[in-house]
């Protein structure tokens, strides 16, 4: 249709234009009815021409009433154009930076928007830290020769008021706490890599003495019946065990007795029944390297003596703290041997 439109435009204004046989223009040119007309109906007829040729090619293919042809065919142009600046297509089709034509009831769009500062970007957050802790060599309920040796150089330095026992518990806990605090380090009272190394430059190594002394407390002067064979001497003023034959003290140890209420009897028994793993049934409690002499009294070693000291109580046995000791002992004595508890 636009193509047939473009040709019968160009066909009509060539008749008016003068380019054409036709009657109109041979009365112009030549003599007729038309030949009254002067050069001024010529100019007339030219401008008349001039007009429709406009008209027409206005027109188009379609009718020539604006209001239906929008009705018909919209307009190009959007007569609500976006608010807002959008992309127009540029001459070869692809996204351009020109902008669309903003509606009448908008103000235009300004063609740069002014340059906005990039935001500033947030501090990250801290990460947590990657480290490892330090290790733990030693803590409660740990044993052995290292914490021995723990406990002999905190003595060194004043920390640990009493013999090594190769336990670790709340004594020793609480003493290296001490430590600890006083080095300005977490008081956390178990003994990690960093602990021990400043414990090790600050001390010296601990002699054999140091390490296993025959007790923490003088022994007694024997009893009498201790004098001869094989005997567990044991003074309840002062608070030792020697394990003496005729009358020689072998080794001694630190022990504790029962309570007021379950006291640990006196006198001379016979050792009767070894138990190297024993459990009391009637406690529920080890009672390791245990012998027995009187009843369900033994000599055993005792883990809470050994982590608390003279603060707890036995129920009737006698506590040794030492286990190295004590396991020595326990090698050593046989069934019969005499058991002597005395003041």
């Amino acid at each position: 249709m636009a193509g047939m439109a473009d040709r019968n435009v160009g066909a009509k204004s060539d008749a008016y234009a003068g380019g054409g046989d036709s009657p109109y223009t041979r009365g112009l040119q030549g003599s007729g009815p038309y030949t009254r007309r002067n050069r001024r109906g010529r100019r007339a007829a030219g401008v008349t021409a001039g007009v429709l040729v406009t008209a027409a090619l206005a027109a188009g293919c379609g009718p020539q009433d604006p209001g239906a042809d929008a009705l018909r065919q919209p307009s190009a142009r959007a007569t609500t154009a976006p608010a807002s600046p959008t992309t127009a297509p540029t001459d070869d089709g692809k996204g351009g930076t020109g902008t669309a034509e903003p509606s009448p009831s908008t103000p235009p769009a300004s063609l740069s928007a002014p340059p906005t500062e990039p935001p500033t970007p947030s501090s990250p957050a801290p990460r947590p830290s990657t480290a490892p802790p330090p290790q733990v060599l030693m803590r409660t309920g740990s044993e052995g020769a290292q914490v021995r040796e723990l406990q002999a150089r905190l003595r060194q330095i004043g920390h640990f008021g009493r013999n090594p026992t190769g336990y670790y518990g709340t004594v020793t806990a609480d003493s290296v706490r001490s430590f600890q605090a006083k080095r300005g380090t977490e008081a956390t009272g178990s003994t990690d890599a960093d602990t021990w190394r400043k414990l090790l430059t600050m001390t010296r190594t601990p002699t054999a003495d140091e390490l296993d002394p025959p007790t923490e407390r003088p022994v007694a002067e024997p009893d009498k019946r201790c004098l001869t064979g094989r005997v567990l001497c044991i003074s309840k003023k002062s608070r030792t065990l020697a394990w003496m034959i005729d009358g020689r003290v072998v080794s001694a140890m630190d022990v504790r007795f029962g309570s007021e209420y379950t006291p640990t009897r006196e006198g001379e028994f016979p050792v009767y029944w070894k138990s190297r793993d024993h459990v009391s049934t009637l406690y529920d409690t080890p009672m390791p390297y245990a012998l027995f002499f009187s009843g369900g009294q033994a000599v055993h070693y005792s883990a809470d003596f050994a982590a608390n000291g003279y603060g707890g109580a036995s129920h009737g046995c006698v506590n040794v703290r030492d286990r190295k000791k004590v396991a020595a002992l326990f090698d050593q004595v046989k069934n019969g041997d005499k058991v002597v508890i005395y003041w």
